[in-house]
């Protein structure tokens, strides 16, 4: 077969809070393509060529631009993103155009949960594998109540409900008694803390 490009797009939220994570990813794929390939970038005779691409952590353009990605760019495989509801938005566009997206860093249960589909794969941990590992870390006996701070999205609200799974199968002892939903934004959060210290009283 005649040599040709294979295009992967890295679709990733480069601007606003997650931008360090974006990074990471951007950096971690290319050295893992860099080290796969012998630092040749070709699979073969065929060359990688990556389209790297920022979501701004808004869902509406990460389902957008993977549009662009399969429909325009006519990229064979793509990878993204940084945040769980753009993941969950993109998740749809991958079913429709029968192409691999793999999920990294994203982090939603519902990722490969309840909302998956067959063209979905992850390579990072989830949620419910975070939650394992807190709770893990409390004692095994003794009563011990928690009070749970998240953010107001998919990945907060996962994570809190993974949180609850993990305990209930790794330390029954230890209950979460109050529960604080934060948006991304929120700069004062001395109402939430007074809420959960109340709580926890």
């Amino acid at each position: 077969a005649a040599a040709k490009d294979i295009k992967v797009c890295l679709i990733a939220g480069k601007t606003g809070p997650l931008e360090a994570y974006a990074k990471q990813t951007e950096n971690g794929f290319m050295l893992g393509l860099e080290y796969l390939t012998k630092n040749t970038m070709a699979v073969g005779a065929d060359k990688l060529v990556v389209l790297v691409k920022d979501d701004q952590l808004k869902p509406d353009r990460g389902k957008s631009l993977l549009e662009e990605c399969y429909s325009d760019d006519k990229a064979d495989i793509a990878v993204g993103t940084t945040g769980s509801p753009l993941a969950l938005a993109m998740l749809p566009v991958a079913e429709e155009h029968k192409k691999v997206l793999i999920v990294e860093p994203a982090v939603a249960d519902s990722i490969t949960g309840d909302k998956r589909n067959r063209y979905i794969f992850r390579t990072g941990r989830s949620s419910y594998q975070d939650a394992l590992a807190g709770a893990a870390a409390f004692p095994k006996s003794g009563e011990v109540s928690v009070g749970m701070l998240g953010l107001d999205t998919a990945f907060g609200r996962d994570g809190v409900t993974a949180f609850k799974q993990g305990l209930s199968e790794l330390r029954p002892n230890v209950k979460i008694i109050a529960e604080e939903y934060a948006a991304g934004n929120t700069a004062d959060f001395a109402p939430f803390a007074e809420r959960l210290f109340n709580a926890l009283k």
